[in-house]
């Protein structure tokens, strides 16, 4: 009997494995001032490692992404998987920052395997008008399993020394990758859309050259140099700017991080496709808005009354988190089978050179040369462009099948 693919179960390993990517990624930033206490390094160091993890994991995207679009996306995914499972092992054997720094180095490489070809893989087992809440879902895992970073780490690594709380998502991440594996077959590309086929949307000379891609990409790209500073900086923030022990800071922070990542996420998914029904551009617009809507609250976290940081902050990343599975999905519906896991990886390697693999460096540099809340202040003015790219990207926004087929019947007769 044939294997086919389940795609409930499917979207359920991969989503458990995005959890555990995303524990692993952000138990860094939970345990930084550990690190420094053992090896001095400066804050612009600090944020060197973040920034060391996201070039190779963008340097790799592309390769992969090509590879992925010819090759069996279900064993490149398992590959990537047990690979920085056992990087993650290796921190045992981490002594120095150097060997820090090639750890985390060996974790970004097996990461962008999976990050890279996970959506494209999803796409293929749900149609357009779904991908924005089963997206959502597979990207509920980053709030979650950022929120648990921050607090095992937070946890564990004050009490237990900075190393300990890496050991903790290893070995499942061993076994989730192999249950993935023999879940079912691969679905087949394309098979749950109608889109057009267009050169654009087709070819990576056309990919070269499609603006409903770019603008959803370099829009994406602002929001992760934002996103990607405060996550590096925001409990290493509170302790050092506002007092608040590193355990409860972890404690505290990842608890909204959960909290808003999980309501802002399914909230976005659920209304990105409700609007979809009425306008192609909802993933755009509803993006920009969400970035804009931001902003208000990290100014008054960054900048207000003390008291009120957790619920400044909180607001903020309702916020940000409400336009994860509408841009995703913009991201994923403007390009065609054929080429979705290249673009992805052309998109990884964009929004991470563009973002989270320049912003914790900038603002710990600007951290030595002042204090850590100005250099929070270049998070805000990515927030800003990266709305007016959206608004522009609206009028580019693909049309959809249902959009499609009276053309096609009218074409037929």
């Amino acid at each position: 009997m044939n294997r086919v693919p389940r795609p409930a179960l499917v979207l359920g390993l991969l989503t458990a494995l995005n959890f555990l990517n995303y524990i692993d990624r952000y138990i860094l930033p939970a345990v930084q001032p550990l690190v420094k206490q053992e090896f001095h390094p400066s804050d612009t160091a600090l944020g060197a490692l973040t920034t060391v993890f996201f070039i190779f994991y963008m340097c790799c995207a592309p390769a992969i992404g090509f590879l992925a679009d010819r090759k069996s996306r279900k064993m490149i995914i398992t590959i990537g998987a047990v690979v920085w499972s056992a990087a993650t092992l290796l921190t045992a054997i981490t002594h120095n920052f150097t060997e820090l720094l090639v750890r985390h180095t060996v974790v970004g490489v097996g990461e962008a395997t999976f990050s890279l070809i996970a959506p494209a893989y999803i796409a293929d087992l749900y149609p357009e008008e779904r991908r924005g809440r089963v997206l959502a879902l597979f990207y509920l895992a980053i709030p979650v399993g950022a929120a648990l970073g921050y607090i095992i780490g937070g946890a564990l690594g004050t009490t237990h020394g900075w190393r300990s709380p890496f050991y903790v998502c290893a070995i499942p991440g061993f076994i989730v990758a192999f249950a993935f594996y023999f879940a079912g077959a691969e679905p087949t590309r394309g098979a749950k859309e109608a889109g057009l086929l267009t050169v654009e949307r087709t070819t990576f000379h056309g990919l070269l050259r499609n603006p409903a891609f770019w603008t959803a990409t370099l829009g994406l790209a602002m929001m992760t140099f934002a996103m990607g500073g405060i996550s590096a900086w925001m409990p290493t923030f509170l302790e050092r700017e506002r007092g608040i022990p590193l355990d409860k800071a972890n404690y505290y922070f990842g608890i909204i991080t959960v909290i808003d990542g999980l309501a802002g996420t399914a909230v976005g998914g659920w209304l990105g496709d409700l609007w979809l029904k009425r306008t192609r551009s909802a993933y755009y617009l509803l993006s920009a808005l969400s970035m804009l809507l931001a902003i208000p609250g990290a100014l008054f976290a960054f900048y207000g009354n003390p008291a009120w940081i957790f619920l400044s902050l909180a607001g903020a990343e309702f916020f940000l988190f409400l336009n994860t599975g509408p841009l995703n999905a913009a991201i994923v519906n403007s390009v065609a089978a054929p080429i979705r896991a290249t673009a992805i990886g052309v998109n990884l390697f964009t929004i991470h050179l563009l973002g989270d693999a320049l912003s914790p460096t900038i603002i710990g540099a600007i951290s030595d040369r002042s204090t850590l809340r100005l250099g929070f202040s270049i998070t805000l003015i990515a927030l800003v462009f990266s709305a007016i790219i959206l608004f522009i990207g609206m009028r580019f926004a693909p049309p959809l099948s249902s959009e499609q087929q009276p053309n096609l019947a009218g074409a037929s007769a």
